[in-house]
């Protein structure tokens, strides 16, 4: 198998940066100044353990790797709402031996949110999901990092909807040998469900002043009200408790000497400026769920408005205290 990682930021540049470590054949998809870092120096991976500069394979769109082989899986690691576009763009790629890369190459959804997949199989035949864990921040052109020891992440595959196959076994096995913990289930959206809930947070990650004002009960109500939303809607989740079995002791987050944990995924668009976040597709889904099943959603919907705000005027994060949150909810 070649892996061709799409959106090689925090959560792509580390996969695809312990896959080649791992031995395995990997292209990296990156653009502007990341890839000509990528390109000039190559992609330098921190990690507890320190740091290690990869020489990489990367490509700015599907037509510079020119047709695809037949074992490619393409695992799209692009923020959700970048999701149609690059489907768009490698739906038509041509393979080797006849055909698009539509019709014949796997397509594994490395991305936080529910929606990417069902978004993807409208255009690719066979597609699988990835319940992403893995804390990592990509702040600096051809530089990722990757946050917890001994794994660096835990990414539960499986088929979409559901079911398991020897392609997704394959890759299981590989980046079982890369630093990872990555065991293949028959309901992988269950667990995607689950890390939604816990998503829910990334928002407050982004928005909350680092004034030291207690806010727990605005992380646990957006919380529960995804609680409420999915219950209504019939849609069932791994919990926390079945998520502390799984990870146990083998992925702890870990203090990097100069290279602080500042935030999650929302943050980091926030904070590196691009003009969009996957809000829509975290708060949103709770707040889209709640609209579709009658349950109001107060916190979610605020915390969706906000957080597109900030991200179209390119604002800052991190300037609203906890208790003018709490006024604006009224």
């Amino acid at each position: 198998m070649r892996y061709i990682i799409i959106g090689a930021g925090a959560v792509g540049g580390v996969i695809g940066a312990r896959l080649i470590q791992g031995g395995n054949d990997v292209v990296l998809v990156a653009r502007g100044a990341h890839l000509a870092a990528l390109r000039g120096s190559g992609l330098r991976l921190v990690t507890v353990e320190g740091a290690e500069t990869l020489p990489v394979h990367a490509v700015t769109d599907a037509a510079e790797l020119g047709e695809l082989r037949a074992d490619d899986v393409l695992v799209l690691a692009v923020k959700a709402q970048d999701t149609v576009a690059a489907l768009t763009q490698w739906a038509a790629a041509p393979v080797a031996g006849g055909g698009i890369a539509a019709d014949r190459l796997a397509l594994v959804c490395a991305q936080n949110g529910v929606e990417n997949e069902r978004v993807a199989q409208r255009i690719f035949r066979t597609v699988y999901g990835m319940c992403v864990w893995l804390p990592a921040t990509h702040l600096e052109p051809g530089v990722v990092v990757s946050h917890t020891a001994p794994m660096s992440g835990i990414l539960t595959l499986g088929r979409y909807p559901h079911g398991s196959d020897s392609t997704i076994s394959e890759f299981g096995k590989h980046l079982a040998s890369s630093a990872f913990l990555a065991p293949v289930v028959e309901d992988v959206m269950r667990w995607k469900y689950g890390k939604l809930l816990n998503n829910l947070g990334n928002a407050l990650m982004a928005l909350l002043d680092d004034s030291g004002e207690p806010a727990e009960d605005l992380w646990s109500g957006a919380r529960a009200e995804g609680e409420v939303v999915l219950a209504a809607a019939g849609i069932p989740y791994a919990d926390e408790a079945e998520r502390a079995v799984v990870q146990g002791d083998r992925m702890q987050l870990q203090q990097i000497e100069g290279v602080p944990r500042l935030g999650g995924s929302t943050w980091q668009s926030l904070a590196r400026a691009t003009g969009s976040s996957e809000v829509d597709y975290l708060n949103g889904e709770i707040a889209l769920l709640g609209r579709l099943h009658g349950v109001p959603t107060p916190i979610n919907d605020l915390l969706q408005r906000l957080v597109t705000e900030y991200a179209r005027d390119r604002r800052e994060p991190r300037d609203i205290a906890p208790s003018r949150l709490r006024a604006m909810l009224g």
